[in-house]
Formats: structure tokens, C-alpha cells, sequence
């Protein structure tokens, strides 16, 4: 290990996605030369996070013709890299946030840092199911209706949501704006949602529910999937069901075990911050993007609160210089 490799760093990051890169863009600014661990295959997905997996992004300013995932994240690294973020393609195995300097540790090195930036997003919860691999992004499976609904493959389309609670709710209402129909699929015989939001699923005349049901494989063409075989959980029926897009609302597993219950978090280990902040349970450590935001999970949220942790961390700096 190298002397640089072993010494105490003002800023350490943690994630390389949009929250990630805006705080080591935002710190290497302020002369707090970051070091940025983006991760190697962390959670199954690549370096720069879920937006990786998206075919087109339409809602990220400055992209007036959309842009795509993967190009947008190599934007955001290049940018960070130009103002000297050190980026190491390593995942992250083990923190210690008893004391300051904080102890940083991936399979290849160690660090410790004053600061601690924590952007490790949020995977979403996806079906071990025949098709799934082949489809997911840009074969027309997605994980966030928000970001990828209006894009045109899925418009005038018949989609499929899988899910029942306030989420897939929400989701369903996104599609039917876009898509000819939407099927939501759930399990169960009623809606886990929201009363506001069950009323809002079953008035809608583009909505259909199909209960007691689940999915079994998603078809396709090897390009684009085309439909769905479905199984009826109680008769066991199986049906095809025409679909060009497929949307998971099952949930999504922050990207937090690795900190061992060292920082708080909720019930589904979201990390907790201080209302309308970046800082965590512990002081000196800041969380920013999906992995503290169970509820927007959008790229220009993230990048926002990215920037919020990297003005925090040096505004923390400055009041504990010794």
C-alpha cells in the first residue's frame, strides 16, 4: 500500500452515480481533493448506478434531445476526473465510523477519511423470471415508470405493471398517460395501496387489474419483448398476455448493508438524515441520492443532494480544523 493510498483524506466517496459524482465535482472545487470508490459490478450494477440500465434519459436538464444512461454517467465521471477526483474501481466492503478519521476498506486497500460522502444508491427489486435478462432496459423492462414511461417505445402501448402497493399504484396512473392500456398484476385480491390511490387505479378506464396473478416469463423477439405468460395463482391457468413494456413496482433494496448498522436507518434501511440535510446519524458522514431517498429515486434529485453533502462536508471541515 502507498503512502498517498494510506493517508487521511479530507473527502471520501462512496458511489459513483449522480449524487456521487455532483459531491466529488462540487468538493474537488473547493480544493478538498475527493476520493471517489465507484464501485466494481456493486449490487449487479455497473459502475454510475441504475441510471446504467436506462436506454434514454428525457428529464435530466441540459439534454434537450435526451441522452442516454450510459453516456450520461461516463459525462459525469469525466467531469469529476477533470477537476482530479481520485476514482478507484473498487467496491467497498467495510467502514468503520466509530472514530474520525473513518476507515474506509475495499478488497485491494484501505483509507481513511475526515468526511465521509455515502451514494450508493438503491437496487430495484426485479423477478428471477425466463426473459428478464434478456429484456431488462433496453429490451423494455424498466423499474421506474417516471423515468422511462414517456420515452417513445413505450408509448401507445399496451404495459404491464407488476405490483400492488402505492408504488405500482402510481406507476399504473404514470403509464396510462402514455400507454394505450396499462394491466397491473398483483398477486393478491386487493391492492396493498392507499385507499386515495386504489380509487384513483380502479376509476381509471385505462387501468385494468388482474388479480391473484403473476408473471412466469416475458416474451419477446430477442430485441423487444411483445408479452407476457401469466399464471392465476389459485386455478393455476396460464394465459398470454400482449404487452410491449413491462414495469417491476415491487420495491427497491438500499444499497446500505455494507455499513453493518453503524449509520440509522429505517425499517427497509434507507439511511436516515436530518430534515432538510445530508447528514446522517453519525456526525462527519453525509448520505445523498437513492440510498437516502425512498421516495423520488430521480437522477436530478440525487445530483441535488450531492451537491448538498459536498457543501456540508466542507462547511464540517472548516468547523473541526484542528
Amino acid at each position: 500500500m502507498s503512502d498517498t493510498e494510506s493517508s487521511i483524506h479530507d473527502v471520501v466517496i462512496i458511489g459513483s452515480g449522480p449524487a456521487g459524482h455532483t459531491a466529488a465535482i462540487y468538493a474537488a472545487r473547493a480544493n478538498l481533493k475527493p476520493v471517489m470508490f465507484e464501485g466494481f459490478m456493486a449490487g449487479g450494477v455497473a459502475a454510475g448506478g441504475q441510471l446504467t440500465t436506462t436506454t434514454d434519459v428525457e428529464n435530466y436538464p441540459g439534454f434537450p434531445q435526451g441522452i442516454s444512461g450510459i453516456t450520461l454517467t461516463d459525462q459525469f465521471r469525466a467531469q469529476s476526473a477533470r477537476f482530479e477526483t481520485r476514482i478507484h474501481t473498487e467496491t467497498v466492503e467495510h467502514v468503520d465510523l466509530s472514530k474520525r478519521p473513518f476507515l474506509v476498506r475495499t478488497s485491494e486497500q484501505e483509507v481513511r477519511a475526515q468526511t465521509l460522502i455515502i451514494a450508493t444508491g438503491a437496487t430495484a427489486k426485479k423477478l428471477d423470471i425466463p426473459g428478464n435478462d434478456i429484456y431488462w432496459g433496453h429490451g423494455g423492462i424498466s423499474a421506474c415508470a417516471v423515468c422511462d414511461g414517456a420515452l417513445p417505445i413505450y408509448r401507445n402501448q399496451v404495459l404491464a405493471v407488476i405490483g400492488g402497493g402505492d408504488t405500482a399504484a402510481e406507476e399504473a396512473s404514470h403509464l396510462a398517460h402514455f400507454g394505450s392500456k396499462v394491466v397491473l398484476i398483483h398477486r393478491r385480491d386487493s391492492l396493498r395501496a392507499s385507499k386515495i390511490m386504489q380509487k384513483r387505479v380502479l376509476e381509471n378506464p385505462k387501468i385494468q387489474v388482474i388479480w391473484n396473478t403473476v408473471v412466469e416469463e416475458v416474451r419477446g423477439n430477442g430485441k423487444r419483448m411483445t408479452g407476457l405468460r401469466v399464471r392465476h395463482v389459485q386455478s393455476n391457468e396460464e394465459m398470454l398476455l400482449d404487452a410491449g413494456g413491462l414495469f417491476y413496482a415491487i420495491g427497491h433494496v438500499p444499497n446500505s448493508a455494507f455499513l453493518n448498522g453503524q449509520l440509522a436507518t429505517d425499517e427497509t434501511g434507507y439511511i436516515l438524515t436530518k430534515p432538510g440535510t445530508t447528514q446522517t446519524s453519525v456526525a462527519g458522514v453525509f448520505a445523498a441520492g437513492d440510498v437516502q431517498d425512498k421516495m423520488w429515486r430521480q437522477a436530478v434529485t440525487a445530483a441535488g443532494t450531492g451537491c448538498m453533502a459536498a457543501l456540508e462536508a466542507e462547511r464540517f471541515l472548516a468547523e473541526h480544523e484542528e
